[in-house]
Order: structure tokens, then C-alpha cells, then sequence
């Protein structure tokens, strides 16, 4: 039976050549396992656990077959590394334009949020540090845009940048906070939500901040897998789901005004969770304020705690981008 878009939704296990002889003398072979996320008539492609993907020739395929989902909950959220979830974080906020630096992304999306415009620290970035600032002030001076980078509070990197001369970023009031929960197999979805896979423009104006949608649309539809809530219409309450492999990110819970205090928030966060869940997530985290309490007593009866802090930094005035 072929891979076809009967498959997308199913994680299964592909065998596939890989050019070469193998160590028995025959074609070189390897495998992969992820779910299935998308199909046509030369490739599929599968997300794998750690929410990379990974496109294989369908010339190339030898065999494959569906395998049960995962149990929930192998690894404990809290296990993940910074490093892990500034990376995963990334998946799921994606950036109009990306380049790789070692493992360092260098984003930028026509301004629209920090954590899509700034390069994310996390790993190495393949060359001597020096080296590696002096790309990543080059690369967005080239797009005449500020540079940024996204460090982990305390990490030896956020010390290396600030021994380089980066500052904290100029009229960014303290830091954002990532937090992570394991998620229940079971939560109680609003039947009267609606989750759509784009933003339209109901959706956007409940959100605001967004100075260019085009811009916005291309950052929060950007992943495989998102999911856009919504309660009333026209929409009172709203909020955004990512799933990257078997991480969900939590966003831009936003409720109107006039109808704040009325359990709105909730619903949107409970519908989001469940609609997570079925689509292979066992674990979930979210980026916000340090200082936005509201936001933080939301989440803390799903268990949501703190994982690590997350700041801005500059090039300082001694630093060029020569």
C-alpha cells in the first residue's frame, strides 16, 4: 500500500535507501519514524519527535508501516534542556526568513515580535564566538533591521554576549519567562469553540499588536501543525496552538475587554490542551511576561511552572557590525 494523503495524521516508520552498500553487500539503508505531515506524488514528509522534519523520495522508500502512538509522558517536560526548548519555542513561532548558524537561528519577519527578529542562542553556532557576532550584526544590518539576541538568563552564552559588549535591549522592561507542564490525556474542549488552521482577520483584530498581518500571518501560520481558537461571533475570547513533534506551545490567549472575568480565558486554554493531545502532544510550554500575573494564574492550575528566563540583548555602542 503507498503513502498517500490517507496517511497524513499517522506516525509510522519508513525504511528507505540510501544510496551506497549497505554492511551485507545490498543497498545502504536507514529508518525513520515521525507522523506524517504532509504527502504528493515525489516525497512525504514526517515530523519526528524532537519536531524536526524530514522529507524522503517516495522512489526511495522501501517499506513502511503505521506504529502506535507514543505513551504520553516518556520524558517529563521539566527534563527538556533550555537549549531544547529555545530551539522547539522557535518551531513554533517560525520566522519569515531563517539561516542557520551552526545551531543558532538567525530570524527576522518584518519586525513582528522580538522572538521573530532575533537570533536564538541555543547550541553552537559552529564558529569561533567572535566570528558568530560579528555574522549575526552583518546579517541584520544587510536587512536594516536592530540586532538581537534571544539568551537563556544565567547561560554561559548570555555572559559571553554581555562580556562582548551586549546590553540588555533599550526599553524592554524585564524578562520573559518559559514554562512547561505535562499534559493530561483528557481535557474538557469548549463545544462551542471553533479552531481554524489561519488567522483571519476576526481573529487578528482580537489579538492587535500586529502593525503588518501579512507579516503576522506568514509567523503564526507558520507551523505544520497550529491551531486558531476562538469563542463568539464575532470573537470575544481567542488563542493559538503549535504542536512541534511532542511539544505544544500555548499563545495569544486574548480576551475582549467587556467579557473578561468570565471564564472565558479558561476555555480557550482547556480547548487548545485537548486539541494538542490528539494530535500527539504529551507536553506543552508558553512564553510571557515575567510581570504579566494575570497570564501566570492562568495557567498554574495545569500545572504549568517554570522552566527559564529569556531576555533581549543589543549590540552595544562599542560593537560594529565591521
Amino acid at each position: 500500500m503507498p503513502i498517500d494523503a490517507a496517511s497524513i495524521g499517522q506516525r509510522i516508520v519508513v525504511r528507505y535507501a540510501v544510496g551506497g552498500t549497505g554492511p551485507s553487500g545490498g543497498p545502504a539503508m536507514s529508518d525513520v519514524i515521525g507522523r506524517v505531515r504532509a504527502v504528493d506524488l515525489s516525497a512525504v514528509t514526517l515530523e519526528r519527535r524532537d519536531g524536526r522534519t524530514q522529507v524522503v523520495a517516495l522512489t526511495d522508500v522501501v517499506t513502511w508501516k503505521p506504529v502506535p502512538d507514543r505513551p504520553l509522558r516518556r520524558r517529563r517536560a521539566a527534563d527538556a534542556s533550555a537549549d531544547e526548548l529555545t530551539r522547539i519555542t522557535s518551531l513554533g513561532w517560525p520566522a519569515i526568513e531563517s539561516l542557520a548558524l551552526g545551531d543558532w537561528e538567525l530570524r527576522t519577519s518584518r519586525r513582528f515580535t522580538g522572538r521573530a527578529n532575533s537570533v536564538a542562542v541555543h547550541g553552537d553556532p559552529g564558529v569561533a564566538f567572535d566570528v558568530a557576532l560579528d555574522r549575526v550584526v552583518e546579517f541584520y544590518a544587510s536587512r536594516e533591521v536592530p540586532a538581537l539576541a534571544q539568551v537563556v538568563v544565567g547561560s554561559a552564552a548570555e555572559r559571553d554576549f554581555i562580556n562582548a559588549g551586549w546590553t540588555p535591549m533599550a526599553g524592554y522592561h524585564g524578562g520573559a519567562v518559559v514554562q512547561v507542564a505535562d499534559l493530561d490525556p483528557a481535557y474538557d474542549a469548549d463545544a462551542s469553540a471553533r479552531i481554524a488552521s489561519t488567522a483571519d482577520d476576526d481573529w487578528l483584530a482580537n489579538y492587535g499588536r500586529v502593525n503588518d498581518p501579512a507579516a503576522a500571518r506568514a509567523v503564526l501560520e507558520g507551523p505544520a501543525t497550529v491551531g486558531f481558537v476562538s469563542i463568539g461571533s464575532p470573537a470575544v475570547a481567542i488563542g493559538r496552538v503549535a504542536v512541534t513533534g511532542e511539544w505544544a506551545g500555548i499563545a495569544c490567549v486574548e480576551v475582549a475587554p467587556d467579557h473578561r472575568r468570565q471564564g472565558l480565558a479558561r476555555r480557550i486554554v482547556e480547548t487548545a490542551l485537548a486539541w494538542a493531545v490528539e494530535r500527539g502532544a504529551d507536553k506543552a510550554y508558553l512564553q510571557t511576561m515575567r510581570t504579566n500575573h494575570a497570564a501566570l494564574a492562568l495557567y498554574e492550575p495545569y500545572g504549568f511552572v517554570d522552566h527559564h528566563d529569556y531576555r533581549y540583548l543589543e549590540p552595544g555602542t562599542t560593537v560594529s557590525s565591521q
